[in-house]
């Protein structure tokens, strides 16, 4: 199918929602519409929204008005959390012709084009947003983009495949179960095909996420597991490299533990959300383990697995936090020694109970600890990476920088290192041995292939 139109996307937040965008990129390309930077003149804007704070709302919000600023008669479809938290609210934004929500985006493009007719006549948006707690199939949308020849990306290191949705966490400071629903997993079958797929693409490396990934088979009632999608990604032989995205700490189990220790394309590396290190902070935000639950798996995880990187998120100025609950934080950080910590500092987000909690914490405290735990942050990351100074590691190269002459490119642990970029090339993986710490990472030197 051929077209004169065109497409530009944005997105907000978090990476589903990239993976997300790509999917809806595909089903327009697929539909012969060219696909254009955000910036650019266009028929249609989808925005792909984000909810988690206030901040990512107004954002959103701006973003829309830019839209509607470059080009008054594109039509712009309105996706993502914020869409199906808010459809009214985005609705009366000038220039918004479709509000979607987060589910029905397979037929994205047909809504788009029935939406510019309807908003030409009547400027008034359709909005296609249905109550997300009545979700219980899997929204089948796929990342893997069909382009062949000279249309397809020149270079291809990591893709991302998306296996659940949905949570139930209901942590105290967090929008999504609002936003995203109930649990729903896909189906292994379909993650099979959509790998294959991948595999065929040239991708050296697959991520695989979702919003409570740990919990992929849940709704199923048969016993499924997230290792069972783990192990039908890694029957793809042709990937170098799986990796896994967010867990929670309680989600670790034996038989994941085990497909870790036993195949070695299998990254090395968990991403779990400590959030606070006060066991009273963890209570109040509606976190279901202790702060010496989550030391012990750590040991354990680093028994294991010597090689193993540990990442986390922690939110500091979380409603009711003292100066002595903080410390906790920082001390138990610095004990777990996490290989990267992302800091964030508590936001208010409206309909959630922590946005009405007391002893909410200044602005200017929140910032003072951000710092103060960033510092610490930096500290275990600069121990983690001296920690591999001396070793060989096979390093997927990511992007070069012809200008300085440089390439790099990510370990399987998740270590950043820089090379000489000569002969390189993006989606190659090459052996190099780590000399000495340099920018955010570590310098490495080539050995013989």
């Amino acid at each position: 199918m051929k077209t004169n139109k065109s497409v530009a996307f944005l997105t907000l937040g978090c990476k589903v929602n990239q993976i997300e965008t790509q999917s809806m990129s595909k089903l327009f390309r697929q539909a012969g519409y060219a696909v254009k930077e955000f910036g650019e003149d266009a028929d249609i804007y989808v925005i792909n929204t984000c909810s988690v704070t206030a901040v990512g709302e107004k954002k959103s919000r701006q973003q829309i008005r830019r839209a509607h600023r470059m080009n008054p008669g594109a039509v712009i479809a309105v996706t993502g959390c914020y869409a199906q938290l808010a459809p009214e609210d985005v609705a009366a934004i000038e220039g918004v012709g479709l509000v979607i929500g987060i589910r029905d985006r397979q037929n994205i493009v047909r809504l788009a084009e029935e939406a510019a007719e309807s908003y030409a006549r009547e400027r008034r948006a359709a909005t296609r947003v249905e109550n997300i707690r009545d979700a219980h199939e899997f929204e089948e949308l796929t990342a893997a983009d069909d382009l062949k020849g000279d249309a397809a990306p020149r270079h291809r290191t990591r893709a991302f495949i998306k296996i659940q949705e949905g949570c139930e966490n209901f942590c105290t400071y967090c929008i999504i179960p609002y936003t995203r629903g109930p649990l729903r997993s896909r189906r292994l079958n379909s993650i099979q095909q959509e790998v294959r797929q991948l595999a065929g693409e040239g991708y050296r490396e697959i991520v695989i996420t979702g919003i409570h990934l740990g919990a992929y088979g849940r709704d199923f009632g048969d016993g499924t597991t997230l290792a069972d999608a783990v192990e039908t990604v890694l029957s793809e032989k042709s990937f170098a490299r799986v990796r896994l995205s967010s867990l929670e700490s309680l989600e670790v189990d034996d038989r994941l533990l085990k497909l870790m220790k036993g195949e070695p394309r299998l990254a090395p590396h968990f991403h779990l959300p400590l959030q606070a290190g006060s066991d009273e902070i963890l209570r109040r935000m509606n976190r279901h383990y202790t702060t010496g639950e989550f030391i012990a798996l750590a040991e354990r995880l680093r028994k294991e697995i010597p090689s193993l990187a540990l990442t986390t998120d922690i939110i500091v100025g979380f409603p009711g936090e003292t100066e002595g609950m903080f410390a906790e934080t920082l001390k138990n950080a610095e004990l777990i020694g996490f290989s990267r910590i992302h800091v964030f500092p508590y936001s208010i987000r409206p309909g959630t109970p922590a946005a009405t909690m007391p002893d909410q914490v200044p602005e200017p405290i929140k910032k003072e600890r951000v710092h103060r735990l960033e510092q610490v942050g930096e500290k275990t990351a600069a121990l983690f990476r001296q920690s591999a100074i001396g070793e060989v590691k096979e390093v997927l190269i990511e992007a070069i920088d012809s200008a300085e002459g440089i390439a790099d490119g990510l370990t399987d642990n998740y270590l950043r290192v820089y090379c000489d970029g000569s002969g390189q090339k993006s989606g190659e993986i090459v052996p190099l041995r780590l000399e000495r710490e340099y920018r955010d990472g570590l310098w490495g030197e080539m050995l013989s292939r």
